[in-house]
């Protein structure tokens, strides 16, 4: 029997970014036959659910030559894609631009610059780099980047989804391989996880190496200009805390933020770290208030926290698992970037699909001959 166009069953669970997308580009082998099964849905809010949360934007924090930085660099061709062709996506281009303080510069961790003598490996990736140092020794990056109006993004990517034929539905599952039987085929062949952070107790995962790490922003309906990010801030000891704003397109406001804390799940917004945020936001990014510089200038839109699903020895993508009798690969752990590696995570998964079924293939070849 040759089963060279057999259909492909795969339930994909999560509906955060990674899943969306995964689904999304699946669904373009039209073979593949997608149901797409999950706890929350864009327009929902909660602090586990972490793509609503986020800023977004484009910018690189894999190290060079890593899978990371390849997801990253795979991501960009498909957002600036939309940005210029796609309003509807609720995507446009931002100059962005990058202050490492000198004190920085080499700092273990350091997102913004490695050393005074090498310029960061996704110079080549996004358009209009250019590079400076002040004369206190700080180092400045400008280039443009892409913000992401996540409020618009998600049910975009959704829309997409059920335009290709996928079959969405809500449900909460307790264990990974229970996804294959709430195929809307009756079963299915691969089960995606793109669970995020509650792989941390999805049965057959349980992967305890993951972290929760809280961000608390501030969404303010000030225009804030060009992108703004700076290495660190004075912020009295207090190592979680950064600055960083981000107008988002199509009327969606200015991100402000942000914390990196992976000592607190409270989902409660802190107002004294709100306060800090507009604090320094005004500060260094004086286009947001005109130049006054008071915060009781900042229109406010709400307080945001969430969880970004962090595994420190780096994400796990396109992993294999056999359980229960079922292929499940993985997608979660992405931390911060889930949004600017969104694509390139789902095209290695594309890749490992299409492994696996060449494999079917050439098992069922091998039986016909039997």
């Amino acid at each position: 029997m040759d089963n060279a166009m057999a259909d492909t069953n795969i339930t994909v669970i999560g509906a955060g970014v990674t899943g969306l997308t995964t689904a999304f580009l699946l669904s373009k082998n039209k073979r593949n036959k997608i149901t797409l099964v999950a706890k929350f849905m864009p327009g929902d809010f909660d602090i586990e659910y972490t793509s609503p949360w986020a800023g977004a934007n484009f910018l690189p924090m894999g190290a060079e030559g890593s899978d990371q930085a390849r997801y990253e660099t795979n991501t960009w061709p498909w957002l600036s894609n939309l940005a210029k062709n796609h309003p509807e996506a609720g995507i446009h281009f931002q100059q962005c631009k990058l202050h490492t303080l000198a004190k920085d510069i080499g700092a273990r961790g350091s997102l913004f610059a490695e050393s005074r003598d090498k310029l960061p490996w996704w110079k080549d990736v996004v358009p209009d780099f250019v590079s400076s140092v002040g004369s206190d020794g700080s180092i400045h990056y400008s280039f443009t980047s892409v913000c992401i109006n996540i409020a618009i993004y998600l049910p975009w990517l959704l829309s997409k989804c059920l335009e290709e034929g996928v079959n969405i539905r809500r449900g909460v599952i307790g264990f990974v391989t229970d996804a294959a039987d709430l195929h809307h085929n009756g079963k299915a062949d691969i089960v995606i996880n793109c669970t995020g952070l509650q792989s941390r107790k999805l049965g057959g995962v349980e992967d305890k190496s993951l972290v929760a790490v809280r961000g608390q922003t501030v969404l303010v309906r000030n225009d804030g200009g060009p992108m703004f990010g700076i290495s660190s801030i004075d912020n009295g000891g207090r190592e979680y805390e950064g600055s960083y704003s981000m107008t988002r397109a199509a009327g969606g406001g200015t991100i402000l933020g942000g914390t990196f804390d992976p000592t607190n799940e409270s989902p409660i917004p802190d107002l004294n770290i709100a306060v800090r945020i507009m604090e320094h936001a005004v500060k260094l990014n004086p286009h947001l208030t005109g130049g006054t510089g008071k915060i009781d200038d900042l229109d406010i839109v709400r307080h945001g926290v969430g969880l970004r699903p962090l595994r420190p020895q780096g994400p796990r993508v396109g992993e294999v698992d056999v359980i229960r009798g079922v292929q499940v690969v993985h997608s979660y752990g992405h931390g911060s970037w889930g949004y600017q590696g969104s694509m390139g995570s789902a095209k290695e998964i594309e890749r490992v699909v299409a492994q696996i079924e060449q494999q079917k293939k050439t098992a069922g070849k091998v039986l016909s001959k039997l």
